[in-house]
């Protein structure tokens, strides 16, 4: 079982120099947001004299699922990427992890002590069809985390399996979020954490208090990169979801979400910050030995949907009496192998409750949405210009 969070497992310390050397020696090939297996096979490939590379299973589809086994330390960690196809930031985190893991220029002592200590098992692509087509779902439209009791997908029984034979003390389950995630003070909610419940009354049952001590420690790292954006999730319980169930059987869980920085749509620098959360959680990097508890979990702010990626505020729109504002959110398209984000109009309004992470003030002016003045709710916007001015407040091209 993983030691307390008041007493790291290692006694060294890390110098800053992690985030100098992150780029060069740390950070794997993999780019964007659009990771499937012919990405990953050859980083495996490569791997494979270092660690040990499993194909565990194929999918609905008969694609391979791998497995990554890293280390032979009496501590057993599974964790899990890629569930919803479509999410990839944290598998090239995973990747980074054994390109650290594996190069032999820094960090040699620090990497020798945890592969003594830990093992690490950890599943890159669960959900190969969804990660090819880019959905969230299987290739039977499945959401493998509602799939928990009914073990309906070959995906959902390839996880239970390594989960059973494996009996880690420790589960990662491993997301990105959407854009729209926040906190309260009106900061983006970079990383998001959640404990699962084991029952619906969210008893903090002790595996619970192990999941929250982790999250609290790896919370504190993240205040130094990102201060105030980091969330936890409510923990409403579902029996459905993978997390719940395990928390259930009695094994601490973490779910890591990956969420928005700044104008950083493709996550390269989510996935360093998750990165650097993985190295304390793991009790490579130590910091200030102040008192902690699993009860500073509940200090972390819960996540709000309070977010759109574009406001333009302050203007007159055709058939509105009143000034207002335009919420534009970007849907996700895999075109010709590339994931493009197509900019939306999703509201209309005062909007004065959302924030946003791209604002524009339309000084009061006349907005044509793509030219023309009909309302545009739903539509892909192009360009929106001042009527008057010919100013443009909006200009899809801009995009990250």
């Amino acid at each position: 079982m993983f030691t307390s969070v008041n007493k790291p497992l290692f006694t060294f310390v890390i110098m800053e120099d992690e985030q100098a050397l992150y780029p060069g020696l740390f950070k794997c090939e993999l780019e964007g947001r659009y990771v499937h297996n012919d990405h990953i096979i050859p980083l495996l490939d490569r791997a494979k004299n270092d660690v040990e590379i499993s194909e565990i299973g194929t999918s609905e589809n008969g694609l391979p699922v791998f497995s990554v086994t890293i280390g032979n330390g009496p501590i057993k960690v599974l964790g899990w990427s890629q569930m919803h196809g479509n999410e990839s930031t944290t598998t090239k985190v995973l990747f980074d992890f054994l390109q650290f893991v594996c190069h032999k220029k820094a960090f040699q002592q620090e990497i020798h002590q945890f592969l003594s200590s830990y093992t690490f098992v950890f599943i890159p692509i669960l959900n190969p069809d969804g990660a090819l087509a880019y959905t969230r779902v299987n290739a039977n439209e499945v959401d493998l985390n509602r799939d928990a009791l009914d073990q309906s997908q070959k995906e959902s029984r390839i996880l239970r399996k390594v989960y059973e034979e494996f009996q880690p003390d420790l589960n990662l389950n491993l997301h990105d979020q959407r854009t729209i995630y926040g906190t309260s003070e009106g900061k983006s909610a970079t990383i998001s954490f959640l404990a699962p419940a084991a029952d619906p009354e969210r008893t903090v049952t002790d595996a619970r208090k192990t999941a929250m001590s982790h999250i609290v420690r790896m919370n504190r790292r993240l205040q130094s990169l990102i201060p105030g954006q980091v969330a936890r999730y409510d923990d409403t319980y579902n029996e459905n979801c993978v997390g719940d169930y395990f928390v259930t059987a009695g094994t601490p869980s973490i779910l890591i979400e990956a969420g928005h920085y700044r104008v950083d749509y493709q996550r390269e620098r989510t996935r360093e910050f998750i990165f650097y959360a993985l190295l304390e959680l793991f009790g490579i990097t130590k910091h200030e030995s102040e008192v902690l508890t699993y009860k500073d979990y509940f200090d972390i702010p819960e996540n709000q949907v309070n977010f759109k990626d574009v406001i333009i505020r302050n203007i007159r729109v055709d058939g509105y009496d009143e000034l207002v504002s335009v919420g534009i959110q970007y849907k996700e398209m895999l075109k010709n192998g590339k994931v493009f984000f197509d900019p939306i109009v999703e509201e209309i309004g005062k909007l004065d409750e959302w924030y946003t992470h791209n604002e524009n003030d339309g000084n009061k002016g006349f907005a044509l949405l793509n030219y023309h003045k009909k309302e545009g709710i739903g539509e892909k916007i192009v360009t929106i210009i001042d009527k008057n001015t010919e100013n443009t407040l909006f200009n899809s091209t801009d995009m990250c």
